[in-house]
């Protein structure tokens, strides 16, 4: 069965994903193609073309289309009830969701039907499957994450239809809630509230505020006014954050998610690149409640699960604090921590599609690697450079690990462009800018010079299976870059470029069965430096999406201070 899932239904980051005969086949985000990051408002239109062509079926071939969003009852739900009870203040968002709460849900799924008109869909004949959001992100953590023994599951973003936090376990392939918290009641809101008050954009800089939270002391604010807690449920405070219409903070014409008795009562919302006091305190204030609050939830509602299995599989687009997660690795009762790579939104595509695959009574395959968007041969690279008018200088290598690895213990960042791109935030070394993290002053140039963003953003490396237990003092599974470890002491002088303020560092563990190439390059950065190590960071610049095709690496190439580029086995000179 060819299952097809789109995701962009709370308009942003729009993706698509297919399966056939519950396997992934091709995954990607809409933003890649049309170079605009989060693609905001779109649909995943170029995302849809690729997956179909790159498994060589038509737009007629698929047989159900599903969608991360879906009607929620006002009779056997909780979740309008307490929308309209807390948004009280605003009586016609109230109001509205008691009377046409779904109008979102029907508003989107008229766009995926028309969507699919526009590709050459039969409407008429494909089976439409609206998934709850929540449940969407679910599925893409439990049902990819190939565990067999009861699991818990957890998921925690802004929001979904209404729902915001949601609490379940899996068992034989099926999911069953335990919990749900709904709108305003949203921890993945308050986070993003915070990140605005920070001076970043919600739903892209919230890992940035967790990347200058190791600057500052948890300690020296008291941040309990912002919600009620207790290991049951919390609350948060509508009168300074998670706040809409006539609460709402605005600042020249643009309306901010926290009101101004925030402001009253911290100061000036931060403004620029520096960090400085008091906001690196803010920011590491807001991080410790965060943590604190989804552990105490953690193991309120799925302590029990974990006690009998240890297995817990968490998505949601705050699945991405990598922070949490090693804390949630840390806990006594977990043996080990699943996190969709794609956690987001537009992993939800992908939850989905496999949460229909289920349903339908399919097996569906697990999860192995994240390269499931395009891939480019050599001579399709020679070809942009030919065409390129800036006349790039390219020579063909006999040895392209060798090459890119003694370029880089030169002290040299390299834009690597190799093989299917990456679905997810995380570059993965398919599209990645490198370094060599034991040559000083690497990541500041890469910083300052080739990404333009913030200084004091730290960069993470990519490490070789064989040497990974001994740099992070431990054995769980790290594919994805989706967690933090503490580096052995005996490492930090070695790789300093990729060790965070805190000591940690948000690592990929390498295998040759899932990157042959980027593995044997760390082979010979160990021959070379005695580690397999490489500092990694995704191949873009500041506010633009990761590139896609060798066109976007050549334009990446040109806009910054690289001076070499490798896309598959040509390198690229200034």
């Amino acid at each position: 069965m060819k299952i097809l899932g789109v995701s962009g239904a709370l308009n942003h980051d729009p993706s698509a994903a297919l399966l056939i005969d519950g396997e992934i086949i091709a995954a990607a985000e809409e933003e890649r193609f049309i170079r605009d990051k989060h693609a905001k408002g779109k649909m995943p239109e170029e995302a849809v073309k690729f997956c179909l062509h790159y498994a060589g079926i038509q737009a007629s071939d698929i047989d159900v289309v599903a969608y991360p969003l879906a009607p929620i009852s006002l009779w056997t739900s909780k979740a309008r009830w307490h929308y309209a009870k807390r948004y009280w203040y605003a009586p016609d968002r109230a109001l509205d969701a008691l009377f046409n709460g779904n109008r979102r849900y029907r508003r989107y799924r008229q766009r995926v039907i028309q969507l699919m008109e526009t590709l050459g869909v039969d409407t008429q004949k494909v089976r439409f499957i609206p998934v709850e959001h929540h449940l969407s992100h679910a599925s893409s953590a439990y049902h990819l994450s190939g565990f067999k023994e009861k699991s818990a599951i957890v998921s925690i973003d802004g929001k979904g239809e209404y729902a915001t936090t949601l609490f379940a376990y899996g068992e034989k392939g099926k999911i069953s809630k335990i919990k749900e918290f709904y709108d305003p009641d949203s921890l993945g809101g308050l986070y993003g509230a915070m990140t605005e008050y920070l001076g970043f954009e919600m739903l892209d800089g919230e890992f940035k505020v967790m990347g200058m939270a190791p600057y500052g002391d948890p300690n020296k604010y008291n941040f309990s006014r912002l919600l009620r807690f207790n290991e049951k449920k919390y609350q948060v405070n509508t009168q300074l954050v998670n706040v809409i219409g006539l609460r709402r903070y605005k600042e020249q014409g643009r309306g901010y998610y926290f009101s101004p008795k925030l402001i009253d009562w911290l100061g000036e919302k931060r403004h620029g690149d520096n960090i400085d006091d008091p906001y690196i305190d803010y920011a590491a204030a807001i991080q410790q409640l965060f943590e604190q609050v989804s552990l105490g939830l953690i193991q309120h509602y799925v302590g029990d699960i974990l006690n009998e299995t240890g297995k817990i599989c968490f998505a949601g687009g705050s699945a991405l604090n990598v922070k949490l997660n090693q804390k949630i690795i840390e806990l006594a009762n977990v043996k080990e921590l699943f996190v969709q790579p794609a956690a987001a939104d537009a992993g939800t595509a992908l939850g989905a599609a496999s949460y229909a695959a289920v349903q339908l009574k399919e097996e569906v395959k697990p999860q192995t690697h994240t390269y499931l968007g395009p891939q480019f041969t050599t001579q399709a690279c020679i070809a942009a450079c030919e065409q390129d008018e800036r006349q790039p200088q390219w020579k063909r290598l006999d040895d392209v690990a060798a090459t890119t690895a003694q370029l880089l213990t030169e002290g040299n960042p390299v834009s690597w462009f190799q093989g299917r791109m990456e679905f997810g935030p995380r570059a993965l070394g398919c599209r990645s800018i490198l370094g060599d993290p034991g040559h000083p002053g690497v990541a500041a140039r890469i910083n300052e010079q080739i990404k333009y963003r913030e200084r004091w953003r730290p960069f993470c490396p990519s490490i070789i299976d064989t040497q990974a237990a001994d740099i992070l003092q431990t054995e769980h599974p790290s594919p994805y870059m989706t967690f933090t470890f503490t580096v052995a002491k005996h490492w930090k002088d070695k790789i300093p470029e990729v060790v965070h303020e805190d000591g940690t560092a948000r690592a990929q563990i390498v295998t040759y069965a899932t990157n042959p190439r980027y593995y044997r390059l760390l082979e010979e950065m160990q021959r070379l430096k005695g580690y397999g190590v490489v500092l990694n960071t995704s191949l873009n610049r500041r506010g633009e999406a990761m590139v896609c095709s060798p066109e976007d690496a050549l334009n990446m190439f040109y806009g910054s201070d690289l001076q070499y580029l490798i896309m598959e086995d040509i390198l690229v000179t200034k």
